[in-house]
């Protein structure tokens, strides 16, 4: 009867520590998901931060283009009205014929190219602009993995315990046709 005792014991404790490793695995499931969420949701915090930076290159792009428009219109200007000088002390009429077409090509030249420094500026903050899209949304993409990350934690954690209570009942239903002889063949 010792030995029989002494079988059932560890049998029991055998079950139990089977059912404690499947209990403590799907909660180390469970804390790997959460704390792959966390990360997930630190990369997507540095992701949005980025995708703000791009956002302020983009409206620094336009305020660059801007001034450099603006700069590049009062040099315009400075050279008209040089050309003006020019004519005048050459004795020609600043207001009429050729004079004033010379002026106004410079003038209708450097608008030109003050609205392609503003274009360029444009096209330059419009890639920012896409980039910040692209970030903002790769840190959605990522904060949803990490979600997906955490609830599959919790999934096999759920599936881990329900593993423990099948452990503990099939050990203790063993325990039980041991002790008490169920499922003996040839019982007179």
């Amino acid at each position: 009867m010792g030995l029989a005792l002494a079988s059932l014991v560890l049998g029991g404790v055998s079950t139990a520590v089977s059912a404690y490793g499947q209990w403590k695995a799907g909660s180390a499931e469970a804390k790997a998901g959460e704390a792959a969420q966390n990360a997930a949701k630190k990369q997507a915090d540095l992701t949005d931060y980025n995708a703000a930076v791009m956002r302020l290159q983009a409206s620094d792009a336009l305020e660059r283009g801007e001034l450099e428009a603006n700069r590049y219109r009062q040099q315009i200007r400075q050279v008209v009205g040089e050309t003006r000088v020019n004519f005048a002390a050459a004795g020609v009429d600043v207001g009429y014929g050729s004079a004033v077409d010379v002026q106004a090509d410079a003038a209708y030249l450097g608008e030109l190219d003050a609205l392609t420094v503003k274009t360029n500026a444009a096209r330059e903050a419009w890639g920012f602009e896409i980039q910040a899209e692209d970030l903002t949304r790769e840190a959605q993409i990522t904060r949803e993995e990490g979600a997906n990350m955490a609830e599959a934690g919790r999934q096999r954690r759920t599936a881990s315990r329900y593993g423990a209570i099948g452990t503990v009942a099939s050990g203790t239903t063993s325990l039980l046709a041991t002790r008490y002889g169920f499922n003996r063949r040839g019982r007179d």
